[in-house]
């Protein structure tokens, strides 16, 4: 089944991810006969100045078979631009779907994933980060189910009943790297009404809990699980596996990423056709072409690496080799 993947670009670093995304597309999945669609917010609306790509970048973008798609950020923008991927949905032609982080890199053939589209999952690779129990405040329990019952959604039936109580993995969390449906209009609709309550109008077990950076995630499993989806099965391992690589940024690829998705970089980052414009990218520069990302290779083992992304973070803030 032929469908679109839907990201975001937008001037800055989100334009040279999606020119990087846009080409080990189709460095690694030359069969794909669906549309790469990449979302840009407009100027006015809740972003301020003008957060459209640069013509260069849009140009070599149509260059490698993208489809500029502008919309116009209402709900979000700047106050919360992870909303971009919430509100780019309703631009999208309606049709299957599968929505990438920009940081997201290709690394093989996407179109021979079995998908159900009418059974919308997302990643699972992601950490305990939402929500944060407090001491005398509501249980993981409390504060997962006062959403499902805001929204008028069965509970238990999202619950993995293979995790003890209280263990964070026993609640529908999903990283919102990727996910996908049969519908961007009913799917993104949702996800906007449901993002927006729960923002402007949190239930009463959210009053100590951070929303921001993580409401996208919040939302994302009611919207998933209310449309028939939930966990992703064995036939969806190449997400997060062998066909893509949600590296969030450079350095961190390099630390603890295969050696086929380092090998895949390199070769996507040293065609000529778009190493000129990658070279403004910062992080590109030092971790590529000046070799720094071997040297972030050398630092880390990955068959033992920790547990926890923030400790590796540390490291390379440590070690001067953050940079985004």
């Amino acid at each position: 089944m032929s469908f679109n993947i839907l990201a975001v670009g937008q001037s800055g670093r989100l334009e040279f991810e999606a020119i990087l995304l846009a080409a080990s597309l189709r460095h690694s999945d030359p069969g794909f006969t669906g549309k790469l669609c990449i979302a840009e917010p407009q100027p006015g609306g809740k972003w301020p100045g003008d957060p459209r790509m640069t013509p260069r970048t849009r140009a070599l973008l149509a260059d490698l078979g993208a489809e500029i798609l502008p919309f116009k950020a209402r709900i979000f923008g700047a106050d919360y631009p992870n909303g971009n991927k919430i509100e780019a949905l309703l631009a999208l032609p309606e049709g299957p779907f599968l929505f990438l982080d920009t940081d997201t890199l290709v690394t093989g053939p996407l179109s021979t994933i079995p998908f159900d589209f009418t059974r919308p999952s997302a990643s699972m690779r992601r950490e305990n980060t939402w929500p944060q129990v407090e001491l005398y405040g509501p249980t993981l329990t409390q504060t997962w189910k006062s959403l499902y019952d805001r929204f008028g959604l069965d509970f238990a039936s999202s619950l993995d009943p293979n995790q003890p109580a209280e263990y964070w993995q026993r609640f529908l969390y999903f990283n919102a790297g990727w996910f996908f449906h049969e519908s961007p209009a009913r799917f993104g609709s949702r996800f906007l009404a449901w993002a927006t309550e729960i923002r402007d109008a949190p239930p009463a077990e959210l009053v100590c809990q951070e929303i921001f950076p993580w409401l996208d995630q919040i939302a994302l499993p009611l919207v998933i699980h209310s449309l028939g989806g939930g966990r992703p099965g064995p036939d969806l391992a190449a997400l997060d596996g062998s066909a893509t690589c949600h590296y969030r940024t450079l350095p961190l690829l390099y630390a603890r990423e295969s050696d086929h998705a380092v090998a895949v970089l390199e070769a996507v980052a040293h065609d000529k056709t778009i190493r000129q414009t990658l070279r403004h990218w910062e992080a590109m520069k030092a971790m590529v072409y000046r070799n720094k990302g071997r040297k972030v290779r050398a630092m880390f083992d990955r068959d033992r690496l920790p547990r926890r992304e923030q400790v590796i973070r540390n490291t390379l803030k440590r070690e001067g080799f953050w940079i985004r």
